[in-house]
């Protein structure tokens, strides 16, 4: 089968590997529809390896070259004897996370903190940018006909969205403000008002990201940097401030609008991932009584609630989209475009159905 394997930084191989075989009672083979490119993944082309294990992960046991794609969706090819959720045929969203499932974090149901978490597509055997890979039956979850691959492939940053606005505490009537139009930043626009928000403001200097943020509708889309920025948020806010930040930008001049636009005692999450270590005006956070917390993936079980809240129509993950294409271009086509910062591509999705 054809695979896309990372070998280090700035060396993607599109090559012909074996189809993997499950291993276990409990695991499934699954021909994958489409996968998405994140920015984890993007990080490893740009200055890995960084999560991508250069010596035998310790759960999993895999080193580079690695298969990557950890968002996707898939059919269900054949299932273990003691898999009891899915079965051949059906078609599903995976949920890639590994979990060693005896851990202090694992057992308090905090699997994502899990001491020797490991992922599908970054630390794993198999990856979704690939024609088949082998997951655990908790990692998948069946789609209903109402929701699409495309949608399906969607599901797992839909959720490091939700989960991230969830660990801010957004109400319904709220103001929430998110600074950065990547896709997670969309996806959680997208979520905050699913859930209730009043008003969604989003905030992005890039011209690009900011005409594709403006055609979500789901609120004002203000440049940052904009003289007038301080001003609009007061007036949307009658001088308050917004209630909650989702900072998804993962840079200090993201954080600092976070932390600038907030009102007193209001919350900013940190969801978008910094690279390097950010700067902070300390002395504001405590004056304005703020809470800022931290957000990291997602709750493992979450996916069939953010399934049915897509398939109910109030979550159009695929608005994130912005791109698909067959899997012999992912490099060309997916990984080259969205390093570029000239780039206009937002979510590109990936599939070996074209694959002979």
């Amino acid at each position: 089968m054809l695979a896309a394997r990372f070998y280090d930084k700035g060396d993607i191989r599109l090559e012909d590997v074996d189809v993997p075989v499950p291993k276990a009672p409990d695991e499934v083979l699954v021909e994958v529809a489409w996968c998405g490119i994140c920015g984890t993944d993007l990080h490893e082309y740009l200055v890995g390896p960084i999560v991508t294990p250069v010596t035998p992960h310790p759960l999993t046991g895999v080193t580079l070259p690695q298969t990557l794609g950890h968002e996707f969706s898939a059919r269900v090819v054949e299932a273990g004897p003691e898999v009891t959720g899915v079965r051949a045929g059906d078609r599903v969203a995976v949920m890639p996370a590994i979990v060693c499932g005896r851990c202090a974090y694992c057992r308090r149901g905090l699997g994502h903190l899990c001491v020797r978490f490991a992922c599908t597509g970054l630390s794993a055997e198999t990856g979704g940018l690939a024609q088949y890979a082998v997951l655990k039956d908790y990692q998948v979850a069946k789609l209903p006909d109402g929701v699409s691959d495309v949608e399906g492939a969607v599901v797992e940053p839909a959720s490091v969205a939700a989960y991230g606005v969830d660990r801010a505490g957004v109400h319904g009537g709220d103001v929430v403000l998110v600074t950065g139009a990547g896709p997670i930043g969309v996806l959680s626009a997208l979520y905050a008002n699913a859930i209730g928000a009043a008003t969604v403001v989003i905030a992005e200097p890039n011209p690009n990201r900011a005409a594709l943020a403006r055609g979500l509708d789901v609120g004002p889309v203000l440049d940052p940097a904009a003289e007038g920025f301080a001003d609009a948020i007061a007036e949307l806010t009658d001088g308050i401030g917004v209630d909650i930040v989702a900072e998804c930008s993962g840079s200090t001049p993201g954080l600092a609008t976070a932390l600038t636009s907030v009102r007193r005692r209001g919350s900013i999450v940190q969801t978008g991932l910094h690279t390097r270590p950010a700067t902070l005006d300390a002395m504001a956070l405590s004056e304005k009584d703020v809470t800022l917390v931290g957000s990291w993936c997602y709750l493992i079980t979450d996916w069939p609630r953010i399934i049915r809240l897509i398939a109910s129509g109030k979550y159009p993950v695929a608005r994130a989209v912005t791109a698909r294409i067959p899997l012999p271009d992912v490099v060309t086509k997916g990984f080259d475009v969205l390093v570029d910062p000239r780039g206009d591509q937002l979510k590109v999705l990936a599939s070996p159905a074209s694959v002979a």
